[in-house]
């Protein structure tokens, strides 16, 4: 099986044109990195050949040996189905920085956001050993209630639960939010990571969202689901405001009747 033959990449080709065409990842705007487990790489890369090594300025040792599937600096996810070998890449973490093995064939590098994809992973990897996807997208109404909603987690996170009933489910745990922070910086990798801690979704305020998951499925929903909610609540303003709402206590019901564990001084 070739690479461009494989499941995994495939879900991730399939992934980013499902973002182009919500509108989520223009030009090149967004980045995907997956963490790829031992049986896929030999299966799509028997012969692990290095096409050439890519320098890094930040401590991976935690990732050492381990192959990622990312997107491409400066490539846009809506030519990704028609030439995805350049628009993605696999590369192995090593000692000197990464290993490319395939893909980014026009000479780019991974995407310049990799300290926040990588250092999200390693804090991931130490609540859930299955999460193996980081997903940044420009979701247009979580990115536009950054303008007009205050900003603190707690309040936020309650409005998104309030627009849709499924919210509190799906992410209990509720959304990290950082200052702004220069993209593509270690800074802004480490301050992501620190909330990926405790939280599956970090908004960047006026830039965009990160989620983190098991699966591409799973990781696109849970964006999809915040950003749902973001959109209603969009909606709701435009129409005049909130009438009547899902109360606190009515979450509280919730999430006890789907046993999760709602994030602590939201609903307090």
């Amino acid at each position: 099986m070739s690479v461009l033959e494989s499941k995994i990449v495939r879900e991730m080709v399939e992934t980013m044109s499902n973002m182009y065409r919500l509108g989520w990842n223009e030009r090149n705007g967004g980045n995907i990195s997956c963490l790829l487990n031992e049986t896929e790489l030999d299966m799509m890369l028997p012969k692990k050949m290095i096409k050439r090594q890519i320098a890094l300025d930040f401590d991976v040792a935690k990732l050492m040996g381990k192959y990622f599937l990312v997107t491409g600096s400066g490539h846009y996810f809506k030519n990704a189905a028609k030439n995805p070998e350049e628009v993605l890449g696999i590369v192995r973490v090593g000692g000197g920085g990464l290993d490319l093995l395939w893909g980014l064939e026009d000479g780019a590098n991974p995407t310049s956001e990799l300290p926040t994809h990588f250092m999200s992973h390693m804090a991931r990897l130490e609540q859930d050993a299955n999460h193996r996807i980081i997903m940044h997208s420009h979701a247009t109404h979580l990115l536009a209630m950054s303008f007009t909603h205050s900003l603190k987690e707690e309040d936020f996170t309650k409005t998104l639960w309030k627009m849709c009933t499924e919210c509190i489910i799906v992410f209990p745990e509720g959304i990290g939010i950082l200052p702004w922070l220069m993209p593509g910086s270690n800074e802004i990798g480490m301050e992501t990571a620190k909330k990926m801690e405790t939280c599956r979704l970090v908004l960047w305020p006026y830039h965009g969202i990160y989620g983190a998951g098991c699966s591409f499925d799973e990781t696109f929903g849970l964006i999809e689901t915040a950003e749902k909610a973001a959109q209603i609540y969009s909606y709701v303003r435009a129409q005049g405001g909130i009438k009547q709402t899902i109360s606190t206590q009515e979450l509280k019901d919730l999430a006890a009747v789907f046993g999760v564990v709602p994030r602590k001084g939201v609903l307090d």
